[in-house]
C-alpha cells in the first residue's frame, strides 16, 4: 500500500491502529467532571510520547487537570448520554482524535454523524489513508534526478535513505530528521530538543548560504527560539519532517512550497551551510 507516494507495510498500519484504538483511553477533565470515575492529576497520568501525539495534549489548558482513563469495555458500557457527554467536554478542550462520523460515512456506511471513538475494525486501510494524508503532500523523492543525491551526499549522507519514510512512533522530529540526514546516527529517532539542535548547527554549519546549494539548513525562529528546520538538497528540492507526531512522514518536497507553508507571522528564516 502506497500513502503519500510512501510504501507502507500492514505491520506500520496495524501500529497506527494501535495509536487510535488503544486498549484504554484518557478522558481529561475539570475535578468535578471527574466525580464517579477514578481519576488522577494529570500530572501522574504518565502520557507517552504516541499519547501526547494521538491526543494533542499540549492543545488541552493544563487547569484541565484530572485525567480518567477508560478501556473500551468500559467505555461501551456507559449509557449513550453520557458517552456523548464526554466526547464534547474533549472537543471543547481540544483533546485529539475524537472524530466525527459525518466525515467517514462514505468509507464506513451505517456510521453515525456525530462524534465517537475508533475500534480497530473501523481503522481499515482506506480509512487510515484518509487520517494520514490529511493536511500532508505526497513525497515527491521519485522525481529527484539521481544526479541531484549524488551532489548532496557529501554533506547528507543519509538523506536518501530517510526520503520517503515515516517514523517508527512519536520521538522523531524535524531537527532529528535534518541531523539524521546529516549522518547523525539515530538522530531521526529522537525527539530532538533544542539544545543539541543548536550544537548542531554550531558545529556542522556555517551562517549563510542559498536554497539551490544542497545543505543549507533552513531554520525558522520566533522569540522562543528554533521552531522548525529543513535542509535544501539542490536543484530546488528540500527535505524535511513537517511536525514532530508520527502521522507525519520524512518528505521531499519543492524548497519553494516547504519555504511558503511556513511563513507565519513572528517567525524569520535563517540558512546555514553545512560543512563536509
Amino acid at each position: 500500500m502506497q500513502l503519500l507516494n510512501i510504501p507502507t507495510s500492514p505491520e506500520q498500519l496495524e501500529t497506527w491502529r494501535s495509536f487510535l484504538a488503544p486498549e484504554r483511553q484518557p478522558f481529561l477533565l475539570t475535578a468535578a467532571e471527574a466525580e464517579g470515575y477514578t481519576s488522577v492529576f494529570r500530572k501522574d497520568a504518565g502520557f507517552n510520547s504516541q499519547e501526547q501525539d494521538t491526543y494533542a495534549l499540549w492543545n488541552v489548558d493544563r487547569a484541565i487537570d484530572r485525567v480518567v482513563w477508560l478501556t473500551q469495555d468500559e467505555w461501551s458500557e456507559l449509557p449513550l448520554p453520557e458517552q456523548r457527554r464526554l466526547l464534547r467536554l474533549q472537543v471543547r478542550y481540544g483533546r485529539s482524535n475524537v472524530p466525527l462520523g459525518k466525515h467517514f460515512q462514505d468509507v464506513l456506511p451505517g456510521l453515525s454523524p456525530g462524534r465517537f471513538l475508533w475500534s480497530r475494525e473501523q481503522l481499515t486501510p482506506e480509512v487510515l489513508a484518509r487520517l494520514i494524508s490529511k493536511d500532508q503532500k505526497p513525497c515527491q523523492h521519485d522525481q529527484i534526478p539521481q544526479e541531484v543525491w549524488d551532489a548532496a551526499e557529501s554533506v547528507l549522507p543519509r538523506v536518501h535513505d530517510l526520503a520517503g519514510t515515516f517514523p517508527t512512533n512519536s520521538v522523531g522530529n524535524c531537527f532529528g530528521a535534518v541531523m539524521g540526514a546529516a549522518g547523525v546516527a539515530g538522530a531521526e529517532d529522537e525527539w530532538m530538543q533544542r539544545e543539541p539542535f543548536e550544537d548542531f548547527l554550531r558545529t556542522r554549519t556555517q551562517r549563510g548560504g542559498r536554497d539551490d546549494r544542497p545543505g543549507v539548513v533552513l531554520v525558522w525562529r520566533s522569540e522562543r527560539g528554533v521552531e522548525h528546520a529543513a535542509v535544501a538538497l539542490g536543484a530546488g528540492w528540500g527535505f524535511h519532517k513537517p511536525s514532530q507526531s508520527w502521522q507525519t512522514a520524512r518528505v521531499v518536497l519543492p524548497i519553494d512550497n516547504i519555504k511558503r507553508n511556513y511563513r507565519t507571522p513572528g517567525h524569520r528564516l535563517e540558512r546555514y551551510q553545512m560543512v563536509p
